[in-house]
């Protein structure tokens, strides 16, 4: 693949991995050399003889040491067929159409990934984003830090007027992002993944803001509506990865190092949860979404009873609200953002939480029906052993709008990626209404 080297776009990048790794980095791995045209097995997250066959083959391609082994260096080169664009530099002649077969996209795709330029007049030594034709999106592939991160560079790269920003880092450093569109007054939030376990919940988010940013480049329509009618009047702002951390654990992205071994100790002590596929928590055994200041206390005196003390898999309160540096950044971000109002998606169940108390927001019933309408998930009152101290409680008692815990899905956490399908197509209406929606 020709164009500049992109490891420098990158935040960071997967740990080294090799013949007899597993999990949802070799999963990556293996999209990449799909896309790239090297593998046609299954995207199982088993690095094995065809995983080793495909990397050896797209080594020698690119002309750097073929050993089968997936460093920084063989990353780096899988960079475009991870987050869909290359970077070239502009050559005298030029043109979009003849760079458009060169790279096997369209010359629509081109024009909107590169807004300040005028074809007939490009620079030469300036820089052009060409987007490589695929979805960024596969929802074959768990969720990983490092997925979402070239999800995020993609996205924004291939459609500019999509913001992608950070609202805080996660205990290990990695970037809690947002991606915004949208320049209307009403400003909605959609948040995925604050647990770790319910990872597929972020997959659920970024195939809706790819499907949103591709109709609004084509002014086509979305979900039933017109595109560009939500962008001029909702600006979405998508935390698409709460508690990366802790994905990256149960999805086998982290096997090893301090981290690993902490979560593993904290784990010895729940024998009745499995480990990894049972851990909701953060890297440090908080759970993020008891660590709000509404109901905490109560939220405290629930969990200590049911034995929830100290760092556990779930369930752990904290020792103090927005201890956590995830869930503090969440609420630094919402209280600076102002939102209108909220929604939170976990799985599973099939159903929506949307009270906290007695409290009941004005138009909160209103667009709660229109939500059960479309997804055929009841309207119910949150679990009393789960009625406090969660994101969606928190944002209701402090602003009294609406606010929602969207429990998707049916089955055990974590939700297999078959599922996926089912719970996007009812889903994506859902939260296309919810950002168009009136407010009272």
């Amino acid at each position: 693949m020709k164009g500049r080297n992109m490891e420098e776009r990158m935040n960071a990048m997967p740990e080294t991995i090799r013949f007899g790794s597993r999990g949802s980095d070799v999963s990556l791995l293996q999209l990449g050399l799909s896309r790239a045209g090297y593998y046609q097995g299954a995207l199982d997250g088993i690095f094995g003889n065809q995983t080793r066959e495909a990397l050896l083959a797209f080594q020698r391609a690119e002309g750097i040491g073929a050993d089968g082994i997936a460093g920084t260096e063989s990353w780096g080169r899988l960079a475009p067929w991870l987050m869909g664009f290359v970077v070239k530099r502009i050559e005298s002649g030029d043109t979009y159409g003849a760079l458009a077969e060169e790279y096997g996209t369209r010359v629509e795709a081109i024009q909107t990934a590169n807004p300040a330029y005028n074809e007939e007049n490009l620079p030469v030594g300036g820089e052009l984003v060409i987007p490589l034709e695929f979805p960024l999106v596969d929802e074959r592939v768990p969720v990983s830090s490092w997925f979402v991160s070239t999800i995020a560079c993609g996205l924004a790269a291939r459609y500019p007027f999509l913001e992608k920003g950070e609202y805080g880092k996660s205990v290990q450093g990695k970037p809690l992002y947002t991606l915004s569109l949208g320049i209307g007054k009403r400003k909605v939030h959609i948040g995925a993944a604050i647990h770790a376990n319910e990872w597929i919940t972020s997959l659920l988010v970024l195939k809706y803001l790819e499907e949103y940013a591709t109709a609004l480049a084509c002014d086509g329509e979305f979900a039933g509506v017109r595109a560009r009618e939500l962008y001029r009047e909702c600006r979405l702002v998508v935390t698409p990865l709460q508690n990366p951390d802790g994905v990256d654990l149960v999805t086998g992205a982290l096997r090893e190092g301090r981290g690993f071994l902490m979560a593993r100790r904290i784990a010895v002590s729940y024998p009745g949860i499995p480990f990894p596929n049972g851990w909701k928590a953060n890297i440090q055994g908080i759970d993020l979404n008891l660590q709000f200041p509404a109901g905490w206390e109560r939220a405290r005196a629930i969990k200590y009873n049911q034995g929830f003390r100290s760092p556990a898999p779930r369930d752990f309160v904290g020792f103090s609200p927005l201890e956590a540096p995830e869930a503090r950044s969440l609420a630094e971000l919402t209280r600076r953002e102002d939102f209108a109002r909220v929604m939170a998606y976990h799985t599973q169940g099939n159903v929506i939480y949307w009270q906290f108390g007695d409290r009941e927001p004005e138009g909160a019933r209103r667009i709660g029906e229109g939500l059960s309408s479309i997804t055929g998930y009841p309207l119910e009152e949150t679990p009393a052993v789960s009625a406090n101290a969660g994101y969606k409680d928190w944002f209701i008692q402090t602003w009294n709008r609406p606010g929602y815990t969207m429990e998707a899905g049916m089955g055990q956490n974590p939700l297999p990626l078959g599922d996926f399908p089912a719970i996007y197509e009812v889903n994506k209406p859902a939260m296309a209404y919810f950002m168009g929606a009136r407010d009272a």
